[in-house]
């Protein structure tokens, strides 16, 4: 494997080629492992940026992807349809809230929140609604790339601040301070309510990440929040999109993290273990208020709209976790990582330790001392892949991971953690 052209001539997530971030040449990946170029493994404890959750190289999948590929592999979506699409979407209105009623399939999750920002955008504007220009959302938010998703990222600690002069400006609160696990208070609510009483005639729609706050910082939440939020955006009559790129198909311990509050938005963006890791695929769905209110032409059509390999696997994936004990399975995981990585609570350097589902994070009170490139060196020598960014070190392994695996993992983490010098 040629990885010195890779590091002259491929770019690699937020790097440069002026100085390329050493890479790890992957031979082949099967379960939770990744088998290296030299012959070495690791354990994936980051499932690929949460998407492989049935872990690698999974029969079921590979059967699901074989069949579809001697039927078609793609076939354009404007003027045709196809099985595997419209079985998806009936699996995902099946498995969601009765409320939710209509699909749009599209590339990636960067583009589900483009879908979904532009359908607000259409919806209000067919209303009548034409001073309608902003979106409400919280800082330290991640929801993707594109220019549409970056303008609701969080715009100083985030990763787009050198685009600020190019994007639309939004109204930005702050991430919620109340945990997870914390008793609610009202405080909390505050300042969204403030905002919103004062700018819900010019906002589209309010749009963030519900529980998790994923690249922002892995920051847990309060369900109450979330039904606050509805109350409050029922009460100005102002859409709720909620995306669970990242949080989608069991990861927060529920299938999806909009059910630890009980309550639902106008507009779902789902992607990432969508289709269990193994092709590109998103799904914004949307209830009959906004279906029914776009009249004319809803004008977004990817090329490889609802993608036929993709509809299949994803629709295989989902049946695979649905007829798994994965909540099970999760919970059990959960209590592991709770009781593993336990014992660096305290440690002077480590803020919070903090888990929920198949999540897990040491946040420590600075990084300016860290090289993470050289804990990733550190953490793949004792067998497991992890990618730290600013101050945290998380874990989203996938759900097929064995107890032994999994403690692997964590003793890996624990030992290395304790000898940093931030």
């Amino acid at each position: 494997m040629d990885v010195e052209f890779d590091q002259k001539h491929l770019w690699h997530p937020y790097t440069n080629l002026n100085q390329p971030t050493p890479v790890q040449a992957v031979d082949r990946a099967e379960g939770v492992y990744l088998y290296l170029q030299d012959g070495t493994r690791v354990i994936d404890a980051m499932s690929s940026w949460w998407c492989c959750i049935h872990g690698y190289n999974h029969p079921v999948l590979n059967q699901a992807v074989t069949e579809q590929l001697g039927k078609m592999s793609h076939v354009m979506f404007g003027g045709l349809t196809h099985r595997p699409a419209i079985e998806l979407g009936k699996k995902l209105l099946e498995i969601t809230d009765e409320s939710l009623d209509a699909v749009f399939f599209a590339d990636s999750g960067s583009v589900a929140v483009e879908v979904a920002m532009k359908m607000a955008a259409q919806y209000c504007f067919e209303q009548g609604e034409t001073e309608k220009k902003q979106f409400i959302t919280f800082a330290k938010g991640y929801h993707g790339d594109t220019f549409g998703a970056m303008s609701v990222c969080d715009p100083v600690t985030g990763m787009h601040h050198k685009f600020n002069k190019l994007l639309n400006k939004h109204i930005f609160i702050d991430s919620p301070q109340c945990g997870f696990n914390d008793a609610w208070q009202d405080q909390c609510l505050d300042e969204f309510k403030c905002v919103l009483k004062q700018h819900h005639d010019k906002t589209i729609a309010v749009i963030f990440e519900p529980i998790v706050q994923g690249a922002g910082g892995m920051n847990f939440y309060s369900p109450e929040y979330l039904k606050e939020v509805r109350h409050l955006c029922d009460q100005y009559d102002v859409l709720l999109i909620f995306d669970e790129i990242a949080t989608g198909f069991g990861r927060t311990g529920k299938l999806f993290a909009y059910e630890h509050a009980a309550v639902v938005p106008d507009i779902l963006c789902l992607g990432k273990a969508l289709t269990g890791g193994y092709m590109t695929l998103s799904a914004v769905l949307c209830n009959q208020k906004v279906a029914k209110g776009i009249s004319t032409n809803f004008m977004h059509g990817p090329t490889f709209m609802a993608n036929p390999l993709a509809c299949a696997v994803a629709l295989a994936s989902i049946n695979l976790l649905l007829e798994s004990n994965w909540q099970a399975r999760i919970e059990s995981m959960a209590k592991q990582m709770t009781s593993e990585l336990g014992e660096l609570i305290g440690l002077p350097h480590v803020k919070d330790v903090r888990v929920l589902g198949a999540i897990a994070v040491v946040e420590l009170f600075s990084d300016n001392n860290c090289d993470w490139q050289a804990f990733q060196s550190q953490t793949a020598a004792e067998g497991v892949w992890v990618r730290p960014f600013m101050n945290m070190i998380y874990i989203m392994p996938p759900f097929i991971i064995e107890p032994s695996e999994l403690t692997h993992i964590t003793k890996t983490l624990t030992k290395i953690i304790k000898r940093l010098p931030c």
